[in-house]
Protein backbone atom coordinates (compact mmCIF):
# COMPACT_ATOMS: atom_id res chain seq x y z
CA UNK A 1 0.00 0.00 0.00
CA UNK A 2 1.43 3.30 -1.02
CA UNK A 3 1.79 5.78 1.80
CA UNK A 4 0.87 9.37 1.24
CA UNK A 5 3.58 11.86 1.93
CA UNK A 6 3.05 15.44 2.86
CA UNK A 7 4.80 17.71 0.44
CA UNK A 8 6.88 20.34 2.12
CA UNK A 9 5.29 23.75 1.74
CA UNK A 10 7.54 26.13 -0.12
CA UNK A 11 8.80 29.11 1.82
CA UNK A 12 8.64 32.64 0.50
CA UNK A 13 12.21 32.52 -0.77
CA UNK A 14 11.65 29.27 -2.66
CA UNK A 15 8.34 30.47 -4.14
CA UNK A 16 10.02 33.68 -5.28
CA UNK A 17 12.86 31.71 -6.87
CA UNK A 18 10.37 29.58 -8.85
CA UNK A 19 8.52 32.70 -9.95
CA UNK A 20 11.62 34.50 -11.16
CA UNK A 21 14.73 32.47 -11.96
CA UNK A 22 12.66 29.41 -12.76
CA UNK A 23 10.67 31.24 -15.44
CA UNK A 24 13.54 32.82 -17.35
CA UNK A 25 14.83 31.61 -20.70
CA UNK A 26 17.46 32.35 -23.30
CA UNK A 27 16.39 33.38 -26.78
CA UNK A 28 17.08 31.03 -29.69
CA UNK A 29 16.41 32.53 -33.15
CA UNK A 30 16.98 36.17 -32.08
CA UNK A 31 19.85 37.55 -30.05
CA UNK A 32 19.21 38.88 -26.56
CA UNK A 33 20.51 42.27 -27.68
CA UNK A 34 17.76 42.53 -30.28
CA UNK A 35 15.06 41.46 -27.84
CA UNK A 36 16.30 43.89 -25.16
CA UNK A 37 17.80 46.81 -27.13
CA UNK A 38 17.36 49.32 -24.30
CA UNK A 39 19.49 47.34 -21.87
CA UNK A 40 22.80 48.71 -23.18
CA UNK A 41 22.34 52.07 -24.96
CA UNK A 42 22.55 54.11 -21.73
CA UNK A 43 26.07 52.79 -21.10
CA UNK A 44 25.21 50.71 -18.02
CA UNK A 45 27.12 47.42 -17.86
CA UNK A 46 25.43 44.39 -16.26
CA UNK A 47 27.43 41.16 -16.05
CA UNK A 48 25.14 38.90 -14.01
CA UNK A 49 21.39 39.58 -13.80
CA UNK A 50 21.00 36.78 -11.24
CA UNK A 51 22.76 38.99 -8.71
CA UNK A 52 19.58 41.08 -8.49
CA UNK A 53 17.95 40.53 -5.09
CA UNK A 54 14.48 41.88 -4.33
CA UNK A 55 14.37 42.21 -0.53
CA UNK A 56 10.55 41.86 -0.51
CA UNK A 57 10.48 38.70 -2.66
CA UNK A 58 6.82 39.36 -3.29
CA UNK A 59 4.87 36.69 -5.17
CA UNK A 60 1.60 37.14 -7.00
CA UNK A 61 -0.57 35.20 -4.57
CA UNK A 62 0.68 37.18 -1.57
CA UNK A 63 0.36 40.42 -3.54
CA UNK A 64 -3.35 39.86 -4.22
CA UNK A 65 -3.94 38.89 -0.59
CA UNK A 66 -2.31 42.02 0.84
CA UNK A 67 -3.86 44.42 -1.65
CA UNK A 68 -7.36 42.92 -1.39
CA UNK A 69 -7.32 43.47 2.36
CA UNK A 70 -6.22 47.09 1.90
CA UNK A 71 -8.94 47.64 -0.71
CA UNK A 72 -11.65 46.40 1.66
CA UNK A 73 -10.56 48.79 4.37
CA UNK A 74 -10.08 51.70 1.99
CA UNK A 75 -13.47 51.50 0.30
CA UNK A 76 -15.25 51.03 3.61
CA UNK A 77 -13.86 54.39 4.72
CA UNK A 78 -14.62 56.07 1.38
CA UNK A 79 -18.18 54.80 1.45
CA UNK A 80 -18.72 56.00 5.01
CA UNK A 81 -17.19 59.39 4.17
CA UNK A 82 -19.56 59.86 1.24
CA UNK A 83 -22.70 58.61 3.02
CA UNK A 84 -22.08 60.89 5.99
CA UNK A 85 -21.36 64.01 3.92
CA UNK A 86 -17.77 63.97 5.10
CA UNK A 87 -16.96 66.87 2.80
CA UNK A 88 -18.82 69.14 5.26
CA UNK A 89 -16.55 68.02 8.11
CA UNK A 90 -13.40 69.62 6.76
CA UNK A 91 -12.08 72.69 8.52
CA UNK A 92 -12.58 75.25 5.76
CA UNK A 93 -13.59 75.20 2.10
CA UNK A 94 -10.20 76.68 1.21
CA UNK A 95 -8.77 73.22 1.88
CA UNK A 96 -10.67 71.80 -1.10
CA UNK A 97 -8.36 73.70 -3.44
CA UNK A 98 -5.38 71.69 -2.19
CA UNK A 99 -7.24 68.53 -3.18
CA UNK A 100 -7.99 70.00 -6.62
CA UNK A 101 -4.27 70.57 -7.15
CA UNK A 102 -3.51 67.05 -5.92
CA UNK A 103 -6.05 65.44 -8.28
CA UNK A 104 -4.95 67.38 -11.35
CA UNK A 105 -1.22 67.40 -10.65
CA UNK A 106 -0.45 64.10 -8.91
CA UNK A 107 -3.07 61.41 -9.53
CA UNK A 108 -2.63 61.23 -13.35
CA UNK A 109 1.09 60.75 -12.78
CA UNK A 110 0.37 57.52 -10.92
CA UNK A 111 -1.08 56.13 -14.14
CA UNK A 112 1.96 57.30 -16.12
CA UNK A 113 4.14 55.54 -13.53
CA UNK A 114 2.11 52.37 -14.13
CA UNK A 115 2.91 52.55 -17.84
CA UNK A 116 6.55 53.42 -17.20
CA UNK A 117 7.22 50.49 -14.90
CA UNK A 118 5.50 48.12 -17.31
CA UNK A 119 7.81 49.41 -20.05
CA UNK A 120 10.88 49.16 -17.80
CA UNK A 121 9.99 45.57 -16.93
CA UNK A 122 9.71 44.72 -20.62
CA UNK A 123 13.15 46.17 -21.32
CA UNK A 124 15.15 44.54 -18.50
CA UNK A 125 16.80 41.24 -19.54
CA UNK A 126 16.90 40.08 -15.91
CA UNK A 127 13.79 38.29 -14.70
CA UNK A 128 14.19 39.58 -11.11
CA UNK A 129 13.76 43.28 -11.94
CA UNK A 130 11.09 42.37 -14.50
CA UNK A 131 8.90 40.83 -11.80
CA UNK A 132 9.60 43.70 -9.38
CA UNK A 133 8.60 46.23 -12.06
CA UNK A 134 5.42 44.26 -12.74
CA UNK A 135 4.42 44.49 -9.07
CA UNK A 136 5.09 48.20 -8.95
CA UNK A 137 3.21 48.75 -12.21
CA UNK A 138 0.15 47.13 -10.62
CA UNK A 139 0.58 49.27 -7.52
CA UNK A 140 0.70 52.47 -9.54
CA UNK A 141 -2.50 51.83 -11.48
CA UNK A 142 -4.18 50.97 -8.17
CA UNK A 143 -2.99 54.28 -6.70
CA UNK A 144 -4.45 56.20 -9.62
CA UNK A 145 -7.77 54.40 -9.25
CA UNK A 146 -8.08 54.82 -5.48
CA UNK A 147 -7.17 58.50 -5.59
CA UNK A 148 -9.69 59.21 -8.34
CA UNK A 149 -12.38 57.27 -6.47
CA UNK A 150 -11.64 59.05 -3.20
CA UNK A 151 -11.72 62.52 -4.71
CA UNK A 152 -14.69 61.89 -7.00
CA UNK A 153 -16.98 62.57 -4.04
CA UNK A 154 -15.81 66.19 -4.04
CA UNK A 155 -16.68 66.46 -7.73
CA UNK A 156 -20.35 66.06 -6.80
CA UNK A 157 -20.29 69.25 -4.77
CA UNK A 158 -17.45 71.59 -5.83
CA UNK A 159 -15.94 73.15 -8.93
CA UNK A 160 -12.58 72.32 -10.53
CA UNK A 161 -12.64 68.50 -10.31
CA UNK A 162 -14.48 67.83 -13.54
CA UNK A 163 -11.81 67.22 -16.20
CA UNK A 164 -8.44 66.54 -14.59
CA UNK A 165 -7.13 64.28 -17.38
CA UNK A 166 -7.85 66.89 -20.04
CA UNK A 167 -6.28 69.61 -17.90
CA UNK A 168 -3.06 67.65 -17.33
CA UNK A 169 -2.37 67.77 -21.06
CA UNK A 170 -2.97 71.53 -21.38
CA UNK A 171 -2.99 73.71 -18.25
CA UNK A 172 0.21 75.71 -17.82
CA UNK A 173 1.23 74.79 -14.26
CA UNK A 174 0.40 71.10 -14.75
CA UNK A 175 3.18 70.94 -17.33
CA UNK A 176 5.57 70.99 -14.33
CA UNK A 177 4.78 67.46 -13.01
CA UNK A 178 3.86 66.21 -16.50
CA UNK A 179 7.23 67.26 -17.94
CA UNK A 180 8.98 65.44 -15.08
CA UNK A 181 7.39 62.15 -16.15
CA UNK A 182 7.74 62.86 -19.86
CA UNK A 183 11.45 63.40 -19.27
CA UNK A 184 11.73 60.12 -17.35
CA UNK A 185 9.57 58.10 -19.76
CA UNK A 186 11.63 59.22 -22.75
CA UNK A 187 14.85 57.97 -21.14
CA UNK A 188 16.06 54.39 -20.87
CA UNK A 189 14.95 51.81 -18.26
CA UNK A 190 17.90 52.38 -15.93
CA UNK A 191 17.47 56.14 -15.86
CA UNK A 192 13.73 55.63 -15.39
CA UNK A 193 14.45 53.59 -12.26
CA UNK A 194 16.50 56.43 -10.78
CA UNK A 195 14.07 59.14 -11.94
CA UNK A 196 10.99 57.44 -10.54
CA UNK A 197 12.25 54.68 -8.26
CA UNK A 198 14.65 57.05 -6.51
CA UNK A 199 13.68 60.68 -7.11
CA UNK A 200 9.90 60.37 -7.26
CA UNK A 201 9.45 57.53 -4.78
CA UNK A 202 12.08 58.55 -2.24
CA UNK A 203 12.40 62.32 -2.58
CA UNK A 204 8.85 63.25 -3.58
CA UNK A 205 6.49 60.75 -1.97
CA UNK A 206 8.13 61.00 1.44
CA UNK A 207 7.44 64.73 1.34
CA UNK A 208 3.99 64.32 -0.16
CA UNK A 209 2.26 61.32 1.35
CA UNK A 210 3.51 61.65 4.91
CA UNK A 211 3.31 65.36 5.89
CA UNK A 212 0.56 66.27 3.42
CA UNK A 213 -1.65 63.32 4.41
CA UNK A 214 -1.12 64.29 8.03
CA UNK A 215 -2.34 67.72 6.98
CA UNK A 216 -5.43 66.11 5.44
CA UNK A 217 -6.11 64.41 8.79
CA UNK A 218 -5.70 67.73 10.61
CA UNK A 219 -8.30 69.21 8.28
CA UNK A 220 -10.86 66.42 8.66
CA UNK A 221 -10.45 64.82 5.23
CA UNK A 222 -10.43 61.14 6.14
CA UNK A 223 -11.00 59.99 2.56
CA UNK A 224 -7.72 61.55 1.44
CA UNK A 225 -5.92 60.33 4.55
CA UNK A 226 -7.07 56.77 3.90
CA UNK A 227 -5.99 56.56 0.28
CA UNK A 228 -2.74 58.34 1.17
CA UNK A 229 -1.70 55.86 3.81
CA UNK A 230 -2.97 52.94 1.74
CA UNK A 231 -0.61 54.09 -0.99
CA UNK A 232 2.22 54.84 1.45
CA UNK A 233 2.31 51.22 2.57
CA UNK A 234 3.27 50.40 -1.03
CA UNK A 235 5.78 53.24 -1.24
CA UNK A 236 8.13 51.51 1.21
CA UNK A 237 8.49 48.71 -1.34
CA UNK A 238 8.81 51.21 -4.20
CA UNK A 239 11.62 53.12 -2.51
CA UNK A 240 13.41 49.86 -1.83
CA UNK A 241 13.13 48.90 -5.51
CA UNK A 242 14.75 52.16 -6.59
CA UNK A 243 17.58 51.82 -4.09
CA UNK A 244 18.10 48.16 -4.99
CA UNK A 245 18.47 49.13 -8.64
CA UNK A 246 21.06 51.79 -7.77
CA UNK A 247 23.08 49.36 -5.66
CA UNK A 248 22.77 46.62 -8.28
CA UNK A 249 24.19 48.88 -11.00
CA UNK A 250 27.04 50.05 -8.79
CA UNK A 251 27.98 46.52 -7.76
CA UNK A 252 28.00 45.20 -11.34
CA UNK A 253 30.72 47.41 -12.82
CA UNK A 254 32.80 50.41 -11.64
CA UNK A 255 32.13 52.15 -14.97
CA UNK A 256 28.50 52.55 -13.93
CA UNK A 257 29.32 54.97 -11.07
CA UNK A 258 29.72 58.23 -13.06
CA UNK A 259 26.53 57.52 -15.03
CA UNK A 260 24.55 56.78 -11.87
CA UNK A 261 25.98 59.85 -10.12
CA UNK A 262 24.95 62.09 -13.02
CA UNK A 263 21.42 60.70 -12.95
CA UNK A 264 21.16 61.09 -9.16
CA UNK A 265 22.26 64.72 -9.44
CA UNK A 266 19.83 65.39 -12.28
CA UNK A 267 16.76 63.72 -10.83
CA UNK A 268 17.27 64.95 -7.29
CA UNK A 269 17.09 68.49 -8.67
CA UNK A 270 14.19 67.78 -11.00
CA UNK A 271 12.25 66.18 -8.14
CA UNK A 272 12.97 69.04 -5.79
CA UNK A 273 11.66 71.55 -8.33
CA UNK A 274 8.36 69.63 -8.57
CA UNK A 275 8.13 69.75 -4.77
CA UNK A 276 7.63 73.52 -5.04
CA UNK A 277 3.93 72.76 -5.56
CA UNK A 278 3.86 70.55 -2.45
CA UNK A 279 5.57 73.23 -0.35
CA UNK A 280 2.97 75.76 -1.44
CA UNK A 281 0.15 73.35 -0.58
CA UNK A 282 1.54 72.73 2.92
CA UNK A 283 2.23 76.36 3.85
CA UNK A 284 -0.74 78.11 2.23
CA UNK A 285 -3.53 75.72 1.17
CA UNK A 286 -4.07 73.85 4.45
CA UNK A 287 -6.23 75.91 6.85
CA UNK A 288 -4.84 73.84 9.74
CA UNK A 289 -1.15 73.11 9.24
CA UNK A 290 0.66 70.13 10.69
CA UNK A 291 4.13 71.49 9.88
CA UNK A 292 5.78 73.97 7.56
CA UNK A 293 7.41 73.04 4.28
CA UNK A 294 10.76 73.96 5.79
CA UNK A 295 10.25 71.56 8.71
CA UNK A 296 9.11 68.76 6.38
CA UNK A 297 12.17 69.27 4.19
CA UNK A 298 14.52 69.13 7.17
CA UNK A 299 12.94 65.96 8.57
CA UNK A 300 12.19 63.95 5.45
CA UNK A 301 15.10 64.96 3.26
CA UNK A 302 17.96 66.48 5.22
CA UNK A 303 17.79 63.88 8.00
CA UNK A 304 16.42 60.83 6.15
CA UNK A 305 18.20 61.72 2.92
CA UNK A 306 21.43 62.26 4.81
CA UNK A 307 21.20 58.72 6.13
CA UNK A 308 20.48 57.42 2.62
CA UNK A 309 23.53 59.07 1.08
CA UNK A 310 25.61 57.95 4.01
CA UNK A 311 24.67 54.38 3.05
CA UNK A 312 25.41 54.98 -0.65
CA UNK A 313 28.77 56.59 0.11
CA UNK A 314 30.43 53.15 0.32
CA UNK A 315 29.70 52.77 -3.39
CA UNK A 316 31.32 56.11 -4.16
CA UNK A 317 28.06 58.06 -4.55
CA UNK A 318 28.27 61.68 -3.45
CA UNK A 319 25.52 63.91 -2.08
CA UNK A 320 23.92 65.76 -5.04
CA UNK A 321 25.42 69.17 -5.68
CA UNK A 322 21.98 70.79 -5.56
CA UNK A 323 21.52 70.21 -1.82
CA UNK A 324 23.43 73.40 -0.98
CA UNK A 325 20.97 75.36 -3.11
CA UNK A 326 18.01 73.53 -1.54
CA UNK A 327 19.13 74.50 1.95
CA UNK A 328 18.74 78.15 0.90
CA UNK A 329 15.56 77.61 -1.13
CA UNK A 330 13.61 75.98 1.69
CA UNK A 331 13.15 79.47 3.19
CA UNK A 332 11.54 80.89 0.05
CA UNK A 333 10.00 78.56 -2.52
CA UNK A 334 6.54 78.11 -0.94
CA UNK A 335 6.06 81.90 -0.56
CA UNK A 336 7.31 82.63 -4.06
CA UNK A 337 5.06 79.96 -5.58
CA UNK A 338 1.96 81.17 -3.73
CA UNK A 339 2.63 84.76 -4.76
CA UNK A 340 2.80 83.58 -8.37
CA UNK A 341 -0.44 81.59 -8.23
CA UNK A 342 -2.20 84.48 -6.50
CA UNK A 343 -1.27 86.77 -9.38
CA UNK A 344 -2.19 84.21 -12.06
CA UNK A 345 -5.35 82.99 -10.32
CA UNK A 346 -7.40 83.84 -13.37
CA UNK A 347 -5.76 81.00 -15.31
CA UNK A 348 -5.68 78.33 -12.58
CA UNK A 349 -8.28 75.62 -11.96
CA UNK A 350 -8.52 76.42 -8.25
CA UNK A 351 -9.06 79.45 -6.04
CA UNK A 352 -6.36 81.50 -4.31
CA UNK A 353 -6.35 83.97 -1.43
CA UNK A 354 -4.07 85.88 0.91
CA UNK A 355 -3.38 84.50 4.40
CA UNK A 356 -5.01 86.04 7.48
CA UNK A 357 -3.01 87.89 10.14
CA UNK A 358 -2.93 84.74 12.31
CA UNK A 359 -1.68 82.68 9.39
CA UNK A 360 1.00 85.25 8.61
CA UNK A 361 2.08 85.12 12.26
CA UNK A 362 2.40 81.33 11.93
CA UNK A 363 4.48 81.75 8.78
CA UNK A 364 6.63 84.33 10.54
CA UNK A 365 7.29 81.90 13.40
CA UNK A 366 8.19 79.09 10.99
CA UNK A 367 10.32 81.31 8.73
CA UNK A 368 11.77 83.88 11.14
CA UNK A 369 14.61 84.98 8.86
CA UNK A 370 12.66 85.30 5.61
CA UNK A 371 8.88 85.72 5.78
CA UNK A 372 8.62 89.11 7.49
CA UNK A 373 11.62 90.49 5.63
CA UNK A 374 10.60 89.55 2.09
CA UNK A 375 6.93 88.54 1.92
CA UNK A 376 4.64 89.86 4.69
CA UNK A 377 4.42 93.45 3.41
CA UNK A 378 3.65 92.31 -0.14
CA UNK A 379 0.93 89.89 0.98
CA UNK A 380 -0.61 92.43 3.36
CA UNK A 381 -0.76 95.02 0.59
CA UNK A 382 -2.43 92.61 -1.85
CA UNK A 383 -4.95 91.56 0.81
CA UNK A 384 -5.80 95.16 1.72
CA UNK A 385 -6.23 96.08 -1.94
CA UNK A 386 -8.54 93.11 -2.49
CA UNK A 387 -10.68 94.26 0.45
CA UNK A 388 -11.08 97.62 -1.37
CA UNK A 389 -12.21 95.83 -4.53
CA UNK A 390 -8.82 96.04 -6.25
CA UNK A 391 -7.99 92.32 -6.36
CA UNK A 392 -4.70 92.07 -8.30
CA UNK A 393 -4.33 89.76 -11.28
CA UNK A 394 -1.46 89.66 -13.76
CA UNK A 395 -2.86 89.54 -17.29
CA UNK A 396 0.38 88.74 -19.08
CA UNK A 397 2.08 85.35 -19.15
CA UNK A 398 5.35 84.47 -17.37
CA UNK A 399 8.56 83.16 -18.91
CA UNK A 400 8.98 79.45 -18.21
CA UNK A 401 12.10 77.45 -17.43
CA UNK A 402 13.04 75.27 -20.41
CA UNK A 403 13.71 72.28 -18.13
CA UNK A 404 11.38 72.24 -15.08
CA UNK A 405 8.76 74.43 -16.85
CA UNK A 406 8.08 76.43 -13.68
CA UNK A 407 7.62 80.19 -14.24
CA UNK A 408 10.75 82.20 -13.55
CA UNK A 409 9.81 82.94 -9.95
CA UNK A 410 12.85 81.76 -8.01
CA UNK A 411 15.48 84.15 -6.72
CA UNK A 412 19.26 84.19 -6.75
CA UNK A 413 20.88 82.04 -4.04
CA UNK A 414 22.67 85.06 -2.54
CA UNK A 415 19.94 87.65 -3.17
CA UNK A 416 16.25 86.85 -2.40
CA UNK A 417 15.32 90.19 -3.97
CA UNK A 418 16.58 89.31 -7.45
CA UNK A 419 14.88 86.89 -9.88
CA UNK A 420 17.28 84.16 -11.06
CA UNK A 421 17.73 83.88 -14.84
CA UNK A 422 20.16 81.64 -16.67
CA UNK A 423 20.70 81.48 -20.43
CA UNK A 424 22.08 78.83 -22.78
CA UNK A 425 22.81 79.15 -26.50
CA UNK A 426 22.23 76.14 -28.72
CA UNK A 427 22.26 76.06 -32.52
CA UNK A 428 21.73 79.80 -32.77
CA UNK A 429 18.78 79.90 -30.35
CA UNK A 430 18.70 81.22 -26.78
CA UNK A 431 17.06 79.14 -24.04
CA UNK A 432 16.19 80.25 -20.51
CA UNK A 433 16.39 78.29 -17.27
CA UNK A 434 15.48 79.16 -13.69
CA UNK A 435 18.62 78.05 -11.87
CA UNK A 436 22.11 76.65 -12.11
CA UNK A 437 20.63 73.17 -11.62
CA UNK A 438 18.25 73.41 -14.58
CA UNK A 439 20.90 75.07 -16.76
CA UNK A 440 23.31 72.21 -16.09
CA UNK A 441 20.64 69.66 -17.06
CA UNK A 442 19.82 71.56 -20.25
CA UNK A 443 23.46 71.97 -21.27
CA UNK A 444 24.04 68.23 -20.82
CA UNK A 445 21.12 67.19 -23.08
CA UNK A 446 20.08 70.22 -25.13
CA UNK A 447 18.60 68.20 -28.00
CA UNK A 448 16.13 66.68 -25.56
CA UNK A 449 14.97 69.86 -23.87
CA UNK A 450 14.64 72.06 -26.93
CA UNK A 451 11.66 69.82 -27.79
CA UNK A 452 9.82 70.79 -24.59
CA UNK A 453 6.17 71.78 -25.05
CA UNK A 454 6.10 75.05 -23.10
CA UNK A 455 2.50 76.21 -22.47
CA UNK A 456 3.25 79.93 -22.48
CA UNK A 457 5.10 79.71 -25.81
CA UNK A 458 2.25 77.70 -27.29
CA UNK A 459 -0.36 80.20 -26.10
CA UNK A 460 1.52 83.13 -27.62
CA UNK A 461 1.83 81.19 -30.88
CA UNK A 462 -1.95 80.75 -30.98
CA UNK A 463 -1.86 76.96 -30.51
CA UNK A 464 -4.05 76.84 -27.39
CA UNK A 465 -7.45 77.92 -28.72
CA UNK A 466 -10.43 75.63 -29.46
CA UNK A 467 -10.59 74.32 -32.99
CA UNK A 468 -12.17 76.83 -35.37
CA UNK A 469 -11.22 79.92 -33.31
CA UNK A 470 -10.72 83.09 -35.34
CA UNK A 471 -8.39 85.42 -33.41
CA UNK A 472 -8.94 88.23 -35.95
CA UNK A 473 -12.55 88.89 -35.03
CA UNK A 474 -13.36 92.19 -33.36
CA UNK A 475 -13.16 92.09 -29.57
CA UNK A 476 -11.32 88.76 -29.51
CA UNK A 477 -10.42 87.74 -25.93
CA UNK A 478 -7.45 85.34 -26.02
CA UNK A 479 -7.60 84.48 -22.30
CA UNK A 480 -11.26 83.46 -22.55
CA UNK A 481 -10.44 81.15 -25.45
CA UNK A 482 -7.48 79.61 -23.62
CA UNK A 483 -9.72 78.88 -20.61
CA UNK A 484 -12.27 77.30 -22.94
CA UNK A 485 -9.49 75.16 -24.39
CA UNK A 486 -8.55 74.19 -20.82
CA UNK A 487 -12.21 73.20 -20.11
CA UNK A 488 -12.06 75.71 -17.27
CA UNK A 489 -15.18 77.81 -16.58
CA UNK A 490 -14.28 81.41 -15.84
CA UNK A 491 -15.73 82.70 -12.58
CA UNK A 492 -16.44 79.23 -11.18
CA UNK A 493 -13.24 77.20 -11.42
CA UNK A 494 -10.79 80.11 -11.02
CA UNK A 495 -10.31 83.58 -9.43
CA UNK A 496 -10.34 84.45 -5.73
CA UNK A 497 -11.74 82.17 -3.07
CA UNK A 498 -13.59 85.04 -1.41
CA UNK A 499 -17.02 85.17 -3.00
CA UNK A 500 -16.53 81.92 -4.97
CA UNK A 501 -19.32 79.41 -5.47
CA UNK A 502 -17.31 76.85 -3.48
CA UNK A 503 -17.20 79.18 -0.50
CA UNK A 504 -20.91 80.03 -0.69
CA UNK A 505 -22.04 76.43 -1.14
CA UNK A 506 -19.86 75.11 1.66
CA UNK A 507 -21.09 77.75 4.11
CA UNK A 508 -24.72 77.11 3.14
CA UNK A 509 -24.52 73.33 3.30
CA UNK A 510 -22.59 73.28 6.56
CA UNK A 511 -25.11 75.66 8.05
CA UNK A 512 -27.96 73.36 7.01
CA UNK A 513 -26.12 70.36 8.48
CA UNK A 514 -25.34 71.94 11.87
CA UNK A 515 -28.16 74.37 12.60
CA UNK A 516 -31.92 74.41 12.91
CA UNK A 517 -33.46 76.58 10.21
Amino acid sequence: MDMQTNKKKLGLKEKYAHMTRGLDWETSYQSMDKVFPQATFEGIKIHDWDKWEDPFRLTMDSYWKYQAEKERKLYAVLDAFAQNNGHLGITDARYINAIKLFLTGISPLEYVAHRGFAAAGRNFPGVGPRVACLMQSLDEVRHAQTQIHALSNYNKHYDGFHDFKHMLERVWYLSVPKSFFDDAFSSGPFEWMIAIGFSFEYVLTNLLFVPFMSGAAYNGDMATVTFGFSAQSDEARHMTLGLECIKFMLEQDPDNLPIVQKWIDKWAWRGIRVLTLVGMMMDYMLPKRVMSWKEAWEIYFEQNGGALFGDLARYGVKVPECITQCTIDKEHISHQAWATFYQYGGAAAFHTWMPTDDEMDWLSAKYPTSFDKYYRARFTYWRDEAAKGNRFYTNTLPMLCQVCQIPMLFTEPDDPGQICYRESDYEGEKYHTCSDGCKKIFDDEPQKYIQAWLPVHQIYQGNCFPEGTDPTVEGFNPLAKVLEWYHLEHGKDNLDFEGSRDQKNFDTWRGLATKNT
